[in-house]
């Protein structure tokens, strides 16, 4: 099976991070804008465009709040298989490492996702790495 594991360093504390990560029916708007131009639910599954104009239907697996992890899978389309998952872990105080896995069948198929998720990855660090730090908010005077 061809996988390809991205890890993204993100200087956010990992709850903000993760409050991002598992509202999944956002993720055009708080992890890949620019990526994904649109994201629906559909039940369990949720359907995103991306911006090249594929739309692609993936089924939510699971969101674990205990583990900071959300996996999902493609549903009827190419490739023959793809499961992934993103999991959230705190680096520091404010510093989370955001961990990627994606699984394909045929292997090939790793080739015409890598450009993706490399993109996608991209997006992600700079939009959760634009979490507001609540100890510089203005204050009234």
């Amino acid at each position: 099976m061809g996988t390809i594991r991205k890890e993204i360093v993100i200087p956010a504390p990992a709850e903000e991070v993760w409050r991002d990560v598992r509202d999944v029916g956002r993720a055009h708007e708080r992890l890949t804008p620019g990526v994904l131009v649109d994201c629906r639910m559909e039940g369990d599954a949720r359907i995103v465009t991306f911006a090249n104009g594929m739309v692609v239907k993936e089924r939510i697996v699971t969101i674990d709040d205990a583990t900071m992890r959300v996996a999902y899978a493609v549903v009827g389309g190419p490739p023959a298989h793809h499961n992934a998952s993103m999991q959230v872990v705190t680096e520091g105080p404010r510093t989370s490492r955001l961990v990627w896995i994606s699984d394909f069948l045929p292997d090939e198929f790793a080739q015409v996702a890598a450009p993706l998720i490399e993109v996608g990855a991209e997006a992600m660090k700079k939009a959760l790495g634009q979490q507001p730090d609540p100890s510089s908010q203005d204050r009234p005077g």
